[in-house]
């Protein structure tokens, strides 16, 4: 097969070059240039460009980087910041993965004459009921399989993930092996485009108008304030300087154009279903008892689908026993055992 593998400057995606290498594929690598501003972590600072030209390199691979930063900015960033602005929780890797990763680079590939694209998520491609989907990578504390829910099958089928039945651990093993220099490279954490240094509130407060705000009990007494409502998230407990009261207090709702955050117990926040927006199904709208998971690492908690029509992009998941309410912007994933079968987006 001639693959193009998408090379971050990250141990995962170097080594799964060298894997396919050395499976005997025709391989060429690429570097997707994505954020223009600062960065200090992830895939998108001048470092791990370097990295990623220097493993192909090593790897006698021809490497290329495409610039994708206004397609970057328009579908990732723009989008994360308007996500806050009306209060919501985003997760822009699944919407780098959904319009970058396999969207435009698959049609970049498709145009070069590529069969497949390649990267070094941790997951797995099965098939599953006649379709190829997206399943749980081998390593269960890597395991990407959240933030790629929107591949569906077209996509899949052009996809490789040649790292998904290797551990972390196993990586870095091969990557020294092969003494490639990025095989001690830490992981990145949070998200690429906004430094440790500036930090999130920095970041959003040079894009958009972050605005003060009361905090209140669920009786509508004023706790304290947030110097910006547009930060805080449903779920949250620390950060708001609370008054008085040693009961542990959580947000259980963020009203942005009310300037508005209230607070209140655990219990407060237990919810029996979980409305979804922008809603993907890969395949049939699943029937009986599935599991959801609302965080790239968090457990996978049952439940059923309440109500999907096939024709709209909402539905509506009961949860088998109560749980806490999801923040609204938060992608909300579907499996069946390790396969997904799809997800959305929790909303208001």
């Amino acid at each position: 097969m001639r693959l193009l593998v998408a090379l971050s400057g990250g141990v995962d995606s170097s080594v799964a070059a060298a894997e396919l290498r050395r499976a005997g594929h025709e391989v060429e690598a690429v570097t997707m240039r994505l954020w223009g501003g600062p960065s200090d972590t992830g895939c998108c600072s001048v470092a791990d460009v370097e990295d990623a030209r220097r493993v192909a390199a090593q790897l006698g691979l021809e490497h290329h980087v495409f610039d994708f930063s206004e397609r970057f900015d328009r579908t990732v960033v723009d989008p994360y910041v308007a996500d806050h602005a009306a209060g919501r929780t985003p997760n822009p890797c699944v919407e780098c993965n959904r319009h970058l990763k396999f969207d435009a680079l698959l049609d970049r590939a498709d145009v070069l004459g590529f069969d497949a694209v390649a990267t070094g998520h941790h997951a797995r491609i099965v098939q599953h009921g006649g379709r190829a989907r997206v399943a749980r990578g081998a390593d269960r504390d890597k395991d990407q399989s959240y933030v790629l829910h929107p591949l569906h099958d077209a996509a899949l089928r052009r996809v490789v993930f040649p790292v998904g039945d290797l551990t972390k651990s196993q990586v870095r093993d091969r990557a020294r092996d092969l003494g490639l220099r990025t095989a001690d490279k830490p992981d990145s954490q949070d998200v690429c485009f906004v430094t440790a240094s500036e930090g999130r509130a920095a970041f959003l407060g040079a894009r958009t108008p972050l605005h003060a705000a009361e905090v209140v009990d669920t009786e509508g007494r004023v706790v304290g304030r947030t110097d910006a409502v547009e930060l805080v998230t449903v779920g949250q407990r620390r950060g708001l300087a609370l008054a008085g009261g040693p009961d542990r207090r959580y947000v259980v709702d963020v009203d942005v154009a009310a300037r508005r955050v209230v607070v209140g117990p655990p219990e407060r926040l237990r919810r029996e279903l979980v409305a979804l927006e922008g809603v993907g199904w890969n395949g049939d709208v699943p029937s009986g008892t599935v599991h959801v998971q609302t965080s790239a690492h968090g457990p996978a908690e049952a439940a059923v689908v309440e109500s999907a029509d096939p024709g709209s992009d909402a539905a509506v998941l009961r949860w088998v026993t109560p749980r806490a309410r999801v923040a609204p912007g938060q992608s909300v994933v579907v499996y069946d055992g390790d396969v997904v079968l799809g997800g959305g987006v929790a909303r208001r």
